[in-house]
């Protein structure tokens, strides 16, 4: 060593700066090249497989070294100007800075990955909150870096931030109303990540995919996908159908419009007929003494039938329809079942069928639905009912031709 020291102090000042300037870069990549290719190596095995965000968090940690070598090592180079070697150790101090930084963001983002393995995390993301850690760090970062480069306290810097605060209110106004409305959808338990939800003012109807501090990603089901600014979730209105996957069933609600030219009293010939329907006999037999003695006991005597009460084809069709609804095995027995009429129309009278799939699953929910009403649309003659239809090009054209459809 003192015979290096002896060489390199018998050459020219400019050589002596070169060869410490040398020699340092070679001990920064040397103490870079151990920490990253062999001690992180070597520890691989003791850090989490299933993620690499860790790795990198370590990764721009350990740079810290190496930045410290040449922050401090640049002083020992001799014949170098004081402001090369300010500005040298200024930069290297900056670099210091964004590599803590970025490790500590990196590291926050390792911490989300963790918590959302935990199945608590489905309800509860903190995703948005760690953003604005990171949103905190990255500005604490950027404040020390400008102290750093104008040479000042940061203290100063500080000090200077409430002439200007309307402004930065006004450039994280966004931010500032994501991290309410994040706040908001957190605490009230509003949304969560595999929610469907539907929100017509933004063309948006699917799951939850990602709740972050300023979006959430909604997948509709033609796969396209929908952000939605976050604070929009608390201002406007939307639907979730997280209670309908919650209670395992899914209401169907359809009406089925009636003509009401068809409507009428059945015969006695029609109703014994009808005993024909396993559903209805209990229905048919119970109406019937019903009925016969309410006519005995008010108009006992009266030979004119239009006094008598009588059984009508809508009312006992509501009474099938009800029948075949309460025994159907797809329709859920716990929820409320009910065939009502609704106000008549220019499109006839609305019967409406309500009732509970007993799945959500929508290819299934679709199925099932279907098959109700196929069975109801076909029963519908044997009780002499017709659906309402607009007139079509067949019927105008068995006008002129005489037929009847």
């Amino acid at each position: 060593m003192d015979e290096f020291t002896q060489f390199l102090a018998g050459q020219q000042p400019w050589l002596q700066s070169l060869i410490g300037v040398t020699l340092l870069a070679l001990a920064a990549l040397a103490a870079n090249y151990l920490l990253k290719h062999v001690i992180l190596r070597a520890a691989a095995p003791w850090l989490d497989r299933k993620s690499k965000t860790i790795d990198k968090a370590v990764g721009w940690l350990v740079t810290v070294i190496p930045l410290l070598i040449v922050a401090n090592g640049i002083y020992l180079v001799p014949y170098l100007p004081e402001r090369v070697r300010e500005v040298t150790a200024n930069f290297a101090q900056t670099l210091i800075v964004l590599s803590i930084a970025l490790a500590i963001v990196k590291a926050l983002t390792y911490l989300n990955e963790l918590y959302e393995r935990l199945p608590q995390s489905r309800n509860r993301p903190i995703k948005g909150y760690l953003q604005v850690v990171k949103i905190i760090v990255l500005c604490g970062a950027a404040l020390i870096v400008i102290s750093i480069l104008i040479d000042q306290s940061p203290l100063l810097l500080l000090s200077g931030l409430g002439a200007i605060t309307a402004v930065l209110l006004l450039v994280f106004k966004d931010t500032i109303l994501s991290l309410v409305a994040s706040v908001q959808l957190s605490t009230n338990d509003m949304l969560r990540v595999g929610d469907w939800i539907d929100m017509p003012s933004m063309d948006a109807d699917g799951d939850v995919i990602d709740i972050s501090l300023h979006t959430v990603k909604v997948q509709n089901f033609d796969k396209t996908i929908t952000t939605i600014p976050t604070h929009l979730l608390v201002s406007d209105s939307y639907r979730n159908w997280r209670g309908m996957k919650d209670a395992g069933a899914r209401r169907i609600k359809r009406a089925l419009p009636i003509d009401q030219s068809t409507i009428r009293f059945l015969t006695d010939e029609e109703v014994t007929e009808l005993h024909r329907f396993r559903l209805l006999r209990p229905y048919l037999a119970e109406k019937q003494a019903e009925i016969a003695e309410w006519n005995t006991r008010e108009i006992l005597g009266e030979e004119n039938p239009i006094n008598r009460r009588r059984l009508t084809n809508l009312g006992t069709f509501r009474a099938y329809a009800l029948a075949y609804l309460s025994h159907h095995p797809r329709v859920s027995g716990g929820f409320t079942v009910m065939v009502r009429q609704l106000e008549p129309g220019a499109q006839g009278l609305p019967m409406e069928l309500y009732c509970f799939a007993d799945t959500t699953v929508w290819a299934e929910y679709e199925g099932v639905q279907s098959d109700i009403f196929d069975h109801i649309l076909s029963i519908l003659p044997e009780f002499h009912l017709r659906l309402f239809q607009e007139p079509s090009g067949v019927d105008f054209g068995s006008l002129t031709t005489g037929d009847r459809i």
